[in-house]
């Protein structure tokens, strides 16, 4: 019998548990929320380059990288990255800048904890469509402080590599959070939303 009353105790906080983890992600129809809240739970995205390297020169081509939008719970949408040249996906956007970004919750522990496999579109994933730009002065120095934040290995990586800071300049945000298909969410309308609810003392 206290076995059985242990299980059940054990069953509801789990409950609990799951409950307070998905009431901090936005409500499905909230899909800028969504996207912004996706864009700032994950530390890591692929990015789809066109290749310019034999033989697969002209070929989409997805490479991994680390990125940051600020700290967790206070982000602001643009993600950031930490670059150099001698990397490959690298060269390819020095010949075309254009890129696309994914990112999905099966990158936290979300969507195991729900058990929703990392395809389902219950499992939030979004696709940012754009460029990567160079940036320099105060922005950079943001950059700076939102990726090491997040990624403390980058401030010992070789000197001699050149490193650059870059953002990706979204001009088209994709959200699969649901059943129904994809949706489209404007640079506009991403970088309005509030993906955490402020809380009011």
């Amino acid at each position: 019998m206290e076995t059985m009353k242990t299980m059940l105790a054990a069953v509801c906080l789990l409950g609990l548990l799951s409950c307070s983890c998905s009431s901090r992600i936005p409500p499905h129809q909230e899909v800028a929320r969504v996207a912004r809240f996706v864009a700032n739970q994950c530390d890591w995205a692929s990015m789809a380059t066109i290749s310019t390297h034999d033989p697969v020169q002209g070929d989409p081509f997805s490479n991994s990288f680390s990125i940051s939008d600020g700290p967790v719970g206070d982000g602001t949408g643009e993600p950031y990255m930490y670059l150099t040249h001698m990397e490959i996906s690298v060269q390819d956007l020095q010949v075309n800048p254009r890129a696309s970004l994914s990112m999905s919750l099966a990158q936290t522990d979300y969507c195991r904890q729900q058990g929703f496999d990392p395809q389902s579109p219950l499992c939030a994933h979004v696709i940012l469509s754009g460029s990567v730009l160079e940036v320099n002065g105060t922005e950079a120095a943001f950059a700076k402080k939102a990726l090491f934040s997040r990624h403390p290995e980058m401030i010992d990586w070789p000197s001699d590599h050149n490193w650059f800071f870059a953002k990706f300049n979204i001009t088209k945000v994709w959200v699969l959070d649901y059943f129904g298909g994809v949706k489209t969410v404007t640079p506009d309308e991403y970088f309005k939303a509030t993906p955490y609810k402020k809380h009011h003392h």
